[in-house]
């Protein structure tokens, strides 16, 4: 039995995957810092996404300096991957500082959402055209991210 469940595990792994370049990205739906939920469909020309605090903290500040239109005026969202996050410390510290900026923040908190490339240390940007990745980069800042949008 216990084989039987680690072969299901490894199959299902297989067949997890992440967004690549070319992909059709069919809407889906992403809660906000506020519970509100917000679809991502083929409106949206850019998806930045962070995995870690110093990154998140860095697009924080960054979005936080514009107005709270920023990413709607360049057809982005910007998601948090908080799923790594310890529950705990979600819902006592980081949610409700998330809740104090004037942007909006998509959040992931299922560790089973893997779509998204993960790479440690940085920001990952799907540019998407008609609703097709077109390309895919890796950044270190959000100064970075601005030149890409």
């Amino acid at each position: 039995m216990r084989y039987l469940l680690i072969i299901f595990i490894f199959i299902t792994s297989l067949n997890a995957s992440n967004f690549s370049i070319g992909d059709q990205i069919q809407a889906f739906t992403l809660p906000d810092q506020f519970g509100k939920e917000h679809t991502i469909d083929s409106s949206i020309k850019t998806i930045i996404v962070s995995f870690e605090k110093a990154t998140g903290a860095d697009m924080n500040k960054f979005l936080n300096a514009h107005e709270p239109n920023y990413l709607k005026n360049h057809h982005a969202v910007f998601i948090a991957n908080i799923s790594q996050m310890p529950s705990l410390i979600t819902k006592l510290f980081a949610m409700p500082k998330m809740k104090k900026y004037k942007h909006t923040i998509l959040i992931i908190n299922d560790e089973d959402n893997h779509q998204f490339l993960h790479y440690e240390d940085k920001i990952v940007i799907y540019t998407l055209k008609n609703g097709i990745i077109s390309e895919i980069n890796f950044v270190y800042t959000a100064k970075e991210v601005q030149e890409k949008l």
